[in-house]
């Protein structure tokens, strides 16, 4: 039976009441939704669903879920708690998407949240499509090992390219907590948008790597690997920077597992060998390159090997 957790927040309930405690409650909604194209535009977007797809997210993200210090190494704690974070962030962006269906920045919440959490895949489907369709990008924020594995950067997907940008370069001065960055807060509304897709122009990429450049995508069990036919550049916010061939990254979203293996000595029966191993998401990799492969690949041109489960990356 699941234990019963010592701290649960439920953060969807806790977003629909502080962020739009007001005009949610006056605001006559029995009129027709809006209609139109989907848009990054926030001055036409209902007011509310703009908020839900902006200051919503950041307050769902930065939530404090941090409990009573016996519970911070659990690893139970830590799943309950991503649970809580993209539940509550999927909540927030289809109550989006109903209020003002033109909001492009629900759909491109969902397109990812739809993945990270394996929703049906018609549903995923569905929101990809309507994103990138209208110029949006489907983002993740992620680590890459192999150029600094102590700093984030934000994965943007959209029909042309894989683009990659330094977390700072569009979240602005940040902190960090023991070396790691912290998330900005509702303020650094540029950060949240791109975050929903809509990326700032002005923003300069890293690297900008063409779907042309990109011949095979492997899933491991924590990471991506996109093999390129030609090098990029990448610098990190600490000033880290590799020229690479092929990009190890960790899309943040899932979390794995730990299984304990025990085995007996064949000989004296009573010596016993345990054993914990780490197992990472690997169905979520897998999720994310064959859902992206639909839309940036639709021939087939880009390999795919057969990804196996085990205890390394």
């Amino acid at each position: 039976m699941r234990r019963v957790r010592l701290k649960f927040v439920w953060t969807s309930v806790f977003v629909l009441f502080a962020v739009l405690p007001t005009v949610s409650q006056t605001r006559d909604r029995r009129g027709s939704p809006p209609s139109g194209p989907p848009t990054c535009d926030a001055g036409v977007l209902d007011a509310d669903s703009y908020a839900l797809t902006t200051r919503a997210q950041a307050r769902i993200v930065t939530e404090d879920r941090s409990g009573p210090w016996w519970g911070r190494s659990s690893v139970d704690e830590a799943a309950a708690d991503l649970y809580d974070l993209n539940s509550s962030s999927t909540y927030a962006a289809e109550r989006a998407r109903t209020l003002d269906p033109r909001n492009l920045l629900a759909y491109s919440q969902l397109a990812r949240q739809y993945v990270v959490t394996g929703e049906d895949a018609s549903l995923a489907d569905a929101a990809w499509r309507t994103a990138l369709d209208h110029g949006g990008a489907v983002v993740w924020t992620a680590t890459l090992y192999d150029v600094d594995a102590r700093s984030y950067f934000l994965m943007a997907f959209d029909r042309q390219a894989l683009r990659v940008y330094r977390y700072g370069e569009l979240a602005g001065p940040f902190q960090t907590h023991l070396g790691i960055p912290r998330f900005v807060g509702e303020d650094q509304e540029r950060f949240w948008r791109a975050m929903g897709g809509c990326i700032d122009p002005a923003a300069r990429p890293e690297a900008v790597i063409p779907w042309s450049d990109v011949h095979e995508i492997k899933a491991g069990n924590w990471v991506l690997y996109f093999k390129l036919s030609r090098p990029v550049t990448i610098t990190s916010d600490r000033h880290k920077r590799k020229t690479l061939n092929e990009i190890k990254v960790n899309l943040h979203g899932a979390i794995g597992t730990l299984e304990t293996h025990v085995s007996r000595d064949p000989i004296d029966p009573s010596k016993v060998s345990v054993r914990t191993m780490g197992i990472g998401p690997l169905a979520y990799q897998q999720r994310v390159r064959v859902t992206l492969v639909k839309f940036i690949d639709p021939a087939g041109r880009i390999r795919l090997p057969k990804a196996s489960r085990s205890g390394g990356w």
